[in-house]
């Protein structure tokens, strides 16, 4: 059965250093997940391109440790993002095998939308037995 968990999340991004190759830069990706999904998150992204133009793409993986309709536990989430003169493109699946504690076996998307620069999500995912 597929389920839907829906909310709003802060994040908060800073540079790392060292970058791992030139033009690409790295960060840290920490999120406070509020709603039907109440966890904490912390990451890594890596980025290319030139945001500023409106080209640029970015993937990263980060831990999710929290409380999803009553189940304790983590999985990871793992982001591929591109944008250009076509728009924005984004990907956020549960990684594969990801899930511990009462949320072993979880598999989904994970939906992010901004709007006034207000982040909320809609997590549709599957339990495994």
């Amino acid at each position: 059965m597929t389920y839907h968990a829906r909310g709003t999340f802060t994040v908060d991004v800073h540079p790392l250093t060292p970058s791992p190759a030139e033009g690409v830069s790295r960060f840290s990706i920490d999120k406070q997940i509020h709603g039907d999904l109440e966890a904490t998150t912390t990451g890594e992204m890596f980025s290319a391109g030139d945001p500023k133009q409106g080209v640029a793409g970015y993937v990263a993986i980060e831990v999710v440790t929290g409380t999803l309709a009553g189940k304790h536990g983590s999985f990871t989430l793992q982001h591929s993002a591109t944008m250009d003169a076509n728009g924005r493109k984004m990907s956020v699946i549960i990684t594969p095998g990801s899930g511990t504690g009462e949320l072993k076996g979880i598999s989904g998307t994970f939906d992010i939308q901004i709007d006034n620069g207000k982040h909320s999500y809609d997590l549709e995912y599957t339990l495994g037995k």
